[in-house]
């Protein structure tokens, strides 16, 4: 008997959507012991175990430092000693977290030899959580006064001692070995080249 009536659509709906068994094959007896998922596992823990050992035991093991390796931002010193900042600000205005705050203030007049220079640092902070160390205020220094060492391990108890003051920037930089002067190196490159043309 055919089946018609109000209700005809949705029994053609309700036996196109009933389920479709699958028969299974039966497990063997080795599946069942789940043998060589246990061998595979083992396979991996042992080859593993006799890997050779790529933990480190800091601090008794340091990793060495790739070269252009950006770490913590310093203040450097030229090698007589002098404050290389002259307060310009561009890395302060470069900066993309806003992690550095300068003062600038006046040079001492007792420092005859840096009469070309307007000022300097009077206070110069770098906050160590917001800097992304980034480079770009070592990018934008016109007196290479600010670098990036190698030092990647700084710690705190409280915010306060996250933020580097002037005095431990200069700390963390120390002293340049050598003359470098990014304008001395411009101007001594025109004059050679203005003396070879």
């Amino acid at each position: 008997m055919a089946l018609r009536g109000p209700l005809w659509p949705f029994v053609v709906q309700l036996t196109f959507f009933m389920p479709y068994v699958v028969e299974r094959k039966p497990l063997t007896l080795s599946e069942r012991m789940y043998i060589p998922q246990i061998l595979a596992g083992m396979r991996v823990t042992l080859k593993h175990l006799f890997a050779p050992n790529v933990t480190m035991q800091y601090p008794e093991e340091r990793p060495a430092i790739p070269t252009g390796y950006r770490g913590v931002p310093t203040l450097v010193k030229d090698p007589h000693g002098r404050e290389k900042c002259v307060s310009c600000q561009l890395c302060e205005f470069v900066c993309p977290p806003k992690a550095i705050r300068i003062t600038p203030g006046e040079i001492p007049a007792d420092q005859a030899d840096r009469a070309h220079v307007e000022k300097g640092p009077l206070a110069f902070d770098i906050d160590m959580l917001r800097c992304i160390y980034c480079g770009l205020c070592q990018e934008v220094c016109p007196e290479e006064a600010i670098f990036l060492q190698n030092q990647y391990s700084m710690t705190g108890y409280t915010r306060a001692e996250m933020v580097n003051d002037k005095a431990r920037l200069y700390e963390l930089g120390g002293t340049l070995p050598d003359q470098h002067f990014k304008w001395d190196k411009k101007k001594a490159a025109a004059e050679h080249g203005n003396a070879t043309h």
